[in-house]
């Protein structure tokens, strides 16, 4: 095996990370049919019932338009509704079908939720060292203005910040070239 430097270390640990959460998107498109970001959306409609678009999008995070087209694509499968209230017929909330809440009960966890577990069970000064470290790296690849969510997909997606209209959602590119579905 090679012996790497202390940078090429942390490039190879950098690849592994990128890599490890693209397998990850893989596998779950693969299994369950769903993206990383429906996924979340879903497991937010399970947690919360009953959500507007408007409360989807802050809650999960992503613009509006994204929070749309997941919609869309989620309700051509089957996996969500959308239903209008009862006492303010302006309102439209989403809601999941059986299919929905039958793709979470099979659904590995997501990515952010295993790191999340095991993050905290770190000490204070091991997690404050990693933030500061990450952080360093970030700025180190000059992505401090990049907007992003608390998911880790290997998707492209689009936080309120960065919303660009486009003329179809589904477009969107992702590093290899290749077509990306929310």
């Amino acid at each position: 095996m090679k012996e790497y430097s202390r940078t090429e270390s942390v490039l190879v640990a950098l690849r592994r990370i990128i890599r490890a959460v693209d397998l990850h998107s893989r596998q779950l498109i693969t299994r369950q049919g769903v993206t990383g970001p429906q996924l979340v959306l879903l497991k937010e409609l399970q947690r919360q019932q009953c959500l507007s678009i408007r409360e989807l999008t802050r809650s999960i995070h992503l613009s509006q338009a994204t929070v749309t087209g997941i919609i869309d694509r989620l309700e051509k499968k089957q996996l969500v509704i959308r239903c209008q209230s009862q006492q303010d017929r302006r309102r439209v909330t989403v809601q999941l079908t059986e299919a929905g809440e039958n793709l979470l009960r099979q659904a590995p966890p997501m990515m952010q939720e295993t790191f999340v577990a095991a993050f905290e069970k770190l000490q204070d000064w091991e997690q404050t060292q990693i933030l500061s470290s990450l952080q360093r790296v970030v700025a180190m690849m000059e992505a401090e203005e990049l907007g992003s969510t608390p998911m880790l997909t290997g998707e492209a997606i689009e936080t309120d910040a960065e919303h660009r209209p486009t003329s179809n959602p589904e477009d969107m590119q992702d590093t290899n070239g290749g077509a990306q579905r929310h």
